[in-house]
């Protein structure tokens, strides 16, 4: 089940929020928030599918908190009034929150969340990739790094150093890392 962040000024705007998001068949374990600061805290402590901000705030308008929460893996969709909302659209749409006009139209409301999870999806897709990347990247080093020990030490060629890192890696059953690991941290051939 999604967890929600609701952030909105008032107890009657967030009943009418969940009412809203349950007439439009949205099933998710939600948070409220009454207050920019308030929700800043909620996030350092939490993690969340969806923050759903209802600008203004007591203490902010709305469109800082929604920038700030994009730093997280969650969609970020601000309603604000129909008035401003091209306006607001255009601070906040680079940092990607979606902008809902208000009053709140149902079928723009459920396109907003669909193509905030998608963006969501993608995003967490890339960011899995990023850190897959990075692990090989500092496998890499690790590897290059017990050959030049081994080169330094051992007297070894750089093609006989990575040779004897893959063969002790299928010798023992396991990763080039791990062996790399052993011999930096003194497990030297004799």
């Amino acid at each position: 089940m999604e967890r929600m962040l609701i952030v909105t000024a008032t107890s009657k705007s967030q009943d009418m929020l969940a009412q809203f998001l349950a007439s439009c068949g949205v099933q998710a374990q939600t948070v409220p928030a009454a207050s920019g600061a308030q929700a800043r805290r909620i996030l350092v402590d939490g993690d969340f599918d969806l923050i759903l901000i209802n600008s203004p705030l007591p203490d902010e308008f709305g469109h800082e908190l929604a920038q700030a929460a994009c730093e997280t893996a969650a969609g970020v969709i601000l309603l604000t009034k129909a008035e401003i909302a091209d306006e607001v659209s255009a601070k906040v749409e680079d940092d990607g929150v979606f902008v809902i006009p208000k009053p709140l139209s149902r079928t723009l409301f459920l396109q907003a969340l669909r193509m905030t999870r998608a963006a969501r999806a993608r995003l967490t897709g890339l960011r899995k990739e990023n850190h897959r990347l990075q692990q090989r990247i500092e496998d890499i080093r690790l590897v290059d790094r017990a050959k030049c020990l081994l080169i330094e030490c051992c007297g070894m060629t750089e093609p006989d150093a990575h040779a004897y890192i893959e063969q002790q890696a299928m010798q023992r059953r396991c990763t080039k890392r791990i062996v790399a690991e052993d011999i930096i941290h003194g497990g030297m051939p004799q």
